[in-house]
């Protein structure tokens, strides 16, 4: 059995007991990620040379009795908008394409100070703009699942490298869903947390009022134990929450007797797929028969989240990504008359066609005339879609659903329709509009053999009751591994 088909905590505690080195364990991902890119095309970068070394300077320190933590040791892929000191880091997008930041993000530093080996960066979505990881421009990152089919984005390479069992874990960030719905389509699970739970300093912004990092792994006690290292205050990032409770790994607990779940009716109507729902209401059933109290409800407003969201995202996004511009850092056209010249040509060519759509619409929302008519009105939905959610927090403790409306769609079957892409994140992106936590998990495969997710939503600052529900569900079934990876 490879070392990567393990789970992180079951490979940190091999490390720990002396029956594995980091270096073993860091060879094992890397020999894995070299035998199986080529199909999936995970990495945009793969750090061989710095890994190794890392490797030996945990090795030393886990020897010395410095480290003693459950990841010590364990290999980790970082999504490519997080930056990386002395790493190349491009947010998959051409502009960016010879960005080495001089600093770490603050994610990454408490996994670095927890003893993680970083082994590379991860392909994704330019600019974390796609559901798909189609519009990279290293190229597409294929589901070790059915490699015709996507991985699911913006995190899609994230996931991809943790389904084909490339990496123990990975960083992934969700904006609109882009931890969840990947996770979702490669059979993994993932959290995205409270908004301000982890900081965003060193998050390559993209819509910084929904942006959030968080796990990805093979199962709910890896991304509990994750979560637990890098959530932390942080005075670099303004929008960073102090909390009084980190303690994630309390609520890997097997017992949801008394526990309210709400199934919103409005998610289950038109559009999703009937194999997806047969599976999502059976876990919802499993839950029941542990003791959970189940009911359905109107949860509302649910069909104004995409408008809401692609309104404030893409109003984000504009500001956010006018700092690329050939002047100080990343691509500059070669041919220029004068300096507008040179930001038009260096943008037109620097990025790509969905980055450049965003843009354009972020641009026009915000532009006078248009910003009571179209941003302002999306604030206002945001608030009610918060209220929504916050009286249905009076009512349950958790709400149950799907994560996607379909399993992975073919390759090249969402760009030639943007609005059917947009469309695939009805589930996820209320979730990041109110800040609040969400969790999918695996809770079955569709008749073609590929993943079905089942997504759980807490109240703000409830981590640890998603956790239990899920690691409760998660109790009635055994982790599958992914074709690529077995």
């Amino acid at each position: 059995m490879s070392l990567m088909s393990l789970t992180a905590v079951e490979l940190g505690r091999k490390i720990k007991e002396k029956e594995v080195t980091v270096e073993e364990a860091v060879t094992a991902a890397l020999d894995a990620i070299e035998k199986r890119e080529a199909e999936v095309h995970s990495f945009v970068t793969v750090d061989r040379e710095g890994a190794l070394k890392r490797a030996k300077e945990v090795q030393a320190k886990i020897d010395a009795g410095e480290l003693t933590g459950p990841l010590a040791g364990v290999p980790v892929a970082i999504k490519d908008n997080m930056c990386t000191k002395g790493l190349l880091t491009t947010c998959s997008s051409k502009i960016l394409y010879n960005f080495v930041p001089t600093y770490t993000a603050e994610a990454i530093l408490n996994l670095e100070k927890a003893g993680a080996v970083i082994l590379g960066k991860t392909n994704m979505d330019e600019f974390a703009m796609g559901s798909t990881t189609e519009t990279s421009a290293y190229g597409v990152t294929k589901n070790p699942w059915n490699t015709g089919h996507v991985p699911g984005g913006s995190s899609g390479g994230s996931c991809a490298a943790v389904a084909a069992e490339e990496c123990s874990y990975a960083l992934g960030s969700d904006t609109g869903g882009s931890i969840r719905q990947p996770s979702s389509f490669c059979g993994v699970t993932g959290i995205k947390p409270t908004y301000g739970t982890v900081s965003r300093y060193g998050l390559i912004a993209y819509g910084s009022s929904l942006d959030q990092i968080g796990p990805i792994a093979k199962d709910v006690t890896d991304c509990a134990t994750i979560l637990e290292v890098i959530a932390s205050h942080d005075v670099k990032d303004s929008t960073s929450v102090q909390r009084e409770d980190y303690d994630f790994t309390s609520a890997l607990v097997d017992d949801v007797r008394g526990m309210k779940i709400g199934i919103p009716r409005d998610y289950f109507g038109d559009g999703l797929d009937p194999e997806v729902k047969v599976a999502v209401l059976g876990a919802a059933k499993k839950l029941e028969e542990k003791g959970a109290i189940v009911e359905e409800f109107d949860l509302s407003l649910v069909e104004y989240a995409i408008p809401a969201y692609y309104v404030i995202a893409c109003a984000e996004a504009s500001s956010n990504l006018a700092r690329f511009d050939g002047v100080k850092y990343g691509y500059r056209t070669e041919q220029y008359d004068g300096l507008h010249n040179m930001y038009k040509k260096t943008r037109s060519e620097g990025f790509g066609a969905e980055a450049k759509r965003r843009i354009m619409l972020g641009s026009f929302v915000l532009s006078s005339g248009y910003y009571d008519a179209y941003y302002l009105k999306a604030l206002r939905t945001k608030a009610l879609i918060k209220q929504a959610f916050d009286k249905a927090f009076e009512k349950y403790d958790v709400i149950l659903g799907p994560a996607a409306p379909t399993t992975a769609p073919k390759l090249g079957a969402s760009l030639s329709d943007p609005l059917k892409m947009y469309l695939g994140d009805i589930y996820t992106i209320s979730v990041n509009l109110a800040g609040l936590p969400g969790i999918t998990l695996p809770c079955g495969t569709d008749q073609s053999g590929l993943p079905i997710g089942l997504q759980l939503i807490g109240d703000c600052f409830e981590e640890k009751k998603i956790i239990r529900a899920a690691y409760t569900y998660e109790q009635t079934r055994s982790y599958e591994h992914s074709p690529l990876a077995r």
